[in-house]
């Protein structure tokens, strides 16, 4: 059998290769032994996204928790990541599971695993769990039926979708949300936040929020370059105002402005900051992953927060949140979490929280970007992903490593940060990153500079570096 390794952000493979059910069962087994030994009377809460087999997958891994003794409460259907780290907290159960390989290809499925605090499990616990996976599951599932279990106790069906929902109906003020006149639009990207949304918001404007476990042969990841369709909506429209859409397990977002124009997720960041600092009059550590753009620092500084750079996988902000006064935990990638929920990214909530500023400030969200812009001045930030032979690949990390690029083009070298990848700073200021991701085989490239198009630039001239 395979090598089963958990990366950034959970266990990851390609369905029907190595995402197979005898994987599952084999994790699961693992997941099963480690629960038992930190808790007399285990408990899980397990979840599948809108993922090829995901019910599959989630059945089988229910039916080996089950034969261990482990009480598992399992959801009807689809739900999003932050709906099963929900229901962990509010079923005080010891841990959660969720079948979903978040925004990664429709080809990949994977599993995640959560704490009993409603956030990623800790990466100690993570090792301790792939340390116990088994050569072969030893439960044979065929003999596993699941309706004894439940009428043994072991087994609960819970609705999670209607727990999350109640939370947002009495954690936003959606009355004011729909009577500010905003008229809103959501890409669903064919993942989790789709039903959730519609209860929500029956009259918004809809986009593939529809159940399609092929994506429509795209990723999921809620980045401008999958989201063309959703802009030219925005834009189009002529009356919508903002518009968010969320990933395949919707702990992601990526955000419009009424323009149809991208809003990454370093601009996310500080409108959160801004609103939750000077609006709602909050205070806390900020925590931020690596990649993340350097003004958050500068609106820090601005609001005398404390900040604390960490590197890149939301279980290590997550660690920090648990033990720490944190007012806002962010990734570049679009992954948020905020005081006052749980310690997990949530796309719908960050989404819902910034359409609140809209709605009580009466300001559009090209004004409260504005508003940022005085503190930490005009930027913009592009990525590009490479997709480079293993051997390429490793040349040019190992490259970064030795200190070997002095220069990307024109850009000059003027400072070098490594935490998490290789961050290269350039005489005015402007920077580019360098890092292999840690769920898709694929070198990524991150550059900020004062406009968008200089931000290409300088992307141009260090992947003409980077391959030679």
């Amino acid at each position: 059998m395979s090598d089963i390794k958990f990366g950034t952000d959970g266990w990851r493979a390609i369905i029907a290769q190595d995402f197979t059910v005898a994987n599952v069962e084999r994790v699961a087994e693992a997941t099963a032994k480690w629960l038992s030994e930190i808790d007399a009377k285990p408990s899980v809460v397990v979840g599948y996204d809108c993922r090829f087999g995901g019910q599959l997958f989630s059945e089988a891994a229910a039916k080996v928790l089950c034969r261990h003794g482990v009480k598992t409460y399992i959801a009807p259907s689809f739900v999003s990541t932050p709906m099963v780290s929900l229901g962990v907290m509010r079923l005080k159960a010891t841990a959660g599971i969720v079948i979903t390989a978040s925004h990664n290809p429709p080809s990949y499925n994977g599993f995640k695993l959560k704490g009993g605090y409603g956030g990623p499990l800790l990466p100690d616990m993570v090792a301790e769990i792939e340390a116990l996976i088994p050569p072969v599951s030893g439960v044979e599932n065929e003999t596993v039926n699941l309706e004894e279990m439940t009428k043994k106790g072991l087994l609960e069906v819970v609705d999670l979708e209607t727990v999350y929902c109640d939370h947002i109906k009495s954690s936003f003020d959606l009355d004011a949300i729909n009577k500010s006149g905003i008229r809103l639009a959501y890409d669903a990207m064919f993942g989790a936040g789709q039903n959730v949304m519609r209860k929500l918001f029956p009259s918004i404007t809809f986009l593939h929020a529809e159940f399609n476990p092929s994506f429509m042969g795209q990723a999921p990841e809620p980045i401008h370059k999958n989201l063309l369709e959703f802009s030219e909506l925005i834009k189009k429209s002529g009356s919508v105002a903002c518009g968010f859409a969320t990933d395949g397990d919707a702990d992601r977002i990526g955000l419009y402005d009424g323009k149809g124009n991208f809003v990454d997720s370093h601009h996310i960041i500080l409108l959160l900051i801004h609103y939750l600092c000077l609006y709602k009059k909050q205070k806390g550590k900020v925590c931020v992953a690596f990649s993340v753009s350097p003004r958050v620092e500068k609106l820090c500084m601005h609001y005398k927060l404390p900040v604390e750079v960490v590197k890149i996988g939301f279980k290590y902000i997550c660690e920090i949140m648990l033990n720490e006064d944190v007012l806002l935990g962010g990734e570049e990638s679009g992954g948020i979490a905020i005081k006052g929920h749980i310690p997990e990214r949530d796309g719908i909530w960050i989404g819902l929280t910034l359409i609140e500023f809209m709605a009580k400030s009466g300001k559009t969200l090209e004004d409260l970007i504005a508003e940022v812009y005085k503190i930490v001045g005009t930027f913009a930030y592009e990525r590009s992903d490479l997709h480079l032979s293993p051997d390429l690949k490793e040349k040019i990390l190992k490259a970064c490593m030795e200190q070997k690029y002095k220069t990307f083009g024109k850009y000059r070298v003027t400072k070098t940060e490594n935490l998490d990848g290789y961050k290269y700073f350039f005489e005015n200021g402007d920077w580019m990153m360098i890092r292999a991701s840690g769920t898709e085989p694929v070198l990524r490239t991150y550059a900020e500079s004062s406009s968008s198009r200089a931000a290409f630039d300088i992307l141009s001239e260090g992947k003409k570096t980077l391959l030679g």
